[in-house]
């Protein structure tokens, strides 16, 4: 097994969202916003883009509770090396961690769209927020199948 990837970084998650701002800008986003935690530190980034069906509004969340867990999960396991268990598994480490891997991805998506391998709407799907809810298609998805599902069963339940 390998370490999570971009486990080493000593980039601020500040400057990984500034760079993917500037990665959604040079692809034509034109909107770009931050929310942050209660502690200040980027939480997701929303922007809105041209799609074939016009303009869409996304959200990337990071998320840090997740990295922070494997994070430790992986330093138990012996796989991360670098620096002191604190700084490998710390909170500030997950979040540079969450943001880069995000960043990582986006530019992947970003990369198939420019090949034109896919468009910008089937890259994003899952984070395409949905018109006035503040969710995204995804977290609709999730919440509509816990709700349909029964447990250990691919088949939906009526009623």
């Amino acid at each position: 097994m390998a370490a999570p990837v971009n486990y080493t970084t000593k980039i601020s998650a500040a400057q990984t969202v500034a760079e993917m701002q500037a990665l959604l800008a040079g692809h034509g986003a034109r909107r770009i916003s931050v929310d942050h935690d209660s502690s200040g530190v980027p939480s997701s980034l929303d922007f809105a883009l041209g799609t074939p069906h016009g303009l869409r509004a996304f959200s990337l969340p990071a998320s840090v509770d997740h990295m922070q867990r494997l994070l430790a999960a992986e330093d138990a396991a012996g796989l991360l090396k670098s620096g002191s268990k604190a700084e490998r598994t710390s909170r500030t480490q997950a979040e540079r961690v969450a943001w880069r891997v995000m960043k990582t991805w986006l530019e992947a998506q970003l990369a198939l769209v420019s090949a034109e391998m896919i468009d910008i709407d089937q890259a994003l799907l899952a984070f395409l927020q949905v018109d006035g809810t503040g969710w995204t298609l995804y977290e609709i998805y999730k919440e509509r199948e816990s709700l349909t599902l029964s447990p250990g069963s691919n088949e939906t339940t009526k009623g």
